[in-house]
């Protein structure tokens, strides 16, 4: 009933800001520093709820709605030691979120034609050639870059890059594979994998790469593998539960060491912002063109990242969940996802970011906070909360203009 209602309301979109008293600006427009105004008022008191409940200590939630910004909000503290008050431009660890974005610089190379899809890892990285399964049975074929992007690799091992991310890859093709090449999914590194291909077909290190292809095409000026100093004092402190009840500690980032940091790590290194991750995901929405028009990659290309091909199997970390070229996408919404359409994609994060693409409505969410320990980011309440106020008030407020509009 929402899905066809939400696909039937064509030109009512036009009103949204003059109905919820918002800023009619298209997305791509500076926004003024923690605007009030820009925001949704349930989405603002479902994470003030949360905020009060000791989930985090504070958030920045984005709502991109058919090309206009109707939601840009920052609740609560960045740092409770110091009272440092959360920003629209707060920097976060996006973890797992970088997982989407290495995709899509990998997939350019795949529409330039400098690798397929179905290669073998093996070509590129010659270390995936003696590759050997853990139970002492025989490979039945060898990885694909198509295996390493859904996480079908079978392959073991940390995803972090405590060194460089040359010497990291290295160590996971000197491993063993859990199971056959495509015959389940597992979580894995396989985006370190891929990120190091980029390396070896572009012959450019992954950041200058990623900076060259996406972050500075896009104006994401606050997106980077390598936090400076100043970049490091405006990041959100990452917290975990208290003895307490409500009660927050702070701690360690454990993906990035901010005092050591050594190589980029595709599977989960980006520091970034609400507003650089709405330009990214907004290029993806619109088919692979910025705001300007200017084109970063194909639309086809973005269709077979954000399409299902992993089959029957089980993927992901919620029910109804398939997987796409570095990308999760929604087959059958259900519990946190229930507010979404099928088809929707995206991607969480470890410290409970999110970032979601529901391209039967247009809409972008997207969620920075910055925990730890709290359970599984994909399924937790701060999600569903901020997703299904986010989904129901533009419903309500469709609704309210297609009655008053009607002859």
């Amino acid at each position: 009933m929402m899905t066809q209602f939400r696909m039937g309301i064509g030109c009512a979109v036009m009103l949204l800001g003059l109905a919820l008293g918002l800023p009619t600006t298209a997305y791509g427009q500076e926004v003024a520093t923690s605007d009030p105004s820009i925001q949704l008022p349930s989405v603002r008191l479902a994470m003030q709820e949360s905020l009060k409940a000791g989930e985090f200590s504070g958030s920045v939630t984005a709502v991109l709605h058919r090309g206009e910004l109707v939601h840009l909000h920052a609740n609560g503290l960045a740092d409770i030691e110091s009272g440092r008050p959360m920003d629209v431009n707060t920097r976060f660890s996006i973890a797992s979120m970088t997982k989407p974005i290495a995709a899509t610089g990998l997939m350019m190379l795949v529409e330039a034609g400098q690798i397929a899809i179905d290669d073998s890892v093996a070509t590129y990285l010659p270390a995936f050639a003696n590759v050997r399964m853990e139970n002492g049975e025989e490979l039945q074929r060898s990885i694909t870059i198509r295996d390493v992007l859904t996480h079908t690799s079978g392959l073991a091992g940390s995803q972090a890059v405590p060194s460089t991310l040359a010497e990291a890859v290295d160590k996971l093709a000197g491993g063993t594979l859990r199971f056959q090449p495509g015959s389940k999914w597992q979580y894995s590194a396989g985006l370190n994998v891929a990120g190091r291909i980029i390396e070896v077909v572009s012959q450019m290190p992954l950041e200058d790469y990623m900076e060259q292809r996406i972050f500075r095409p896009l104006q994401m000026s606050d997106t980077t593998f390598y936090p400076t100093k100043a970049n490091q004092e405006q990041l959100a402190t990452i917290y975990r539960p208290g003895d307490m009840p409500g009660s927050l500690i702070p701690t360690p980032n454990h993906i990035i060491d901010l005092d050591d940091i050594r190589g980029p790590s595709p599977s989960g290194g980006l520091i970034s912002t609400a507003s650089d991750l709405l330009k990214f995901y907004r290029m993806i929405l619109d088919g692979g063109t910025t705001a300007t028009g200017m084109r970063i990659i194909d639309r086809e290309t973005i269709d077979s990242m954000t399409t299902p091909v992993t089959g029957d199997l089980v993927t992901g970390f919620t029910p109804g969940n398939a997987w796409g070229l570095g990308w999760c996408v929604l087959v059958e919404p259900q519990g946190v996802t229930a507010m979404l359409n099928p088809g929707t994609f995206g991607h969480g994060g470890a410290f409970g970011t999110q970032g979601w693409i529901d391209p039967v409505t247009e809409t972008v969410y997207v969620l920075l906070i910055q925990r730890t320990k709290f359970g599984n980011s994909d399924a937790s309440d701060v999600r569903r909360s901020f997703q299904s106020a986010a989904a129901n008030e533009l419903e309500i407020t469709y609704t309210k203009m297609l009655s008053t509009s009607l002859p």
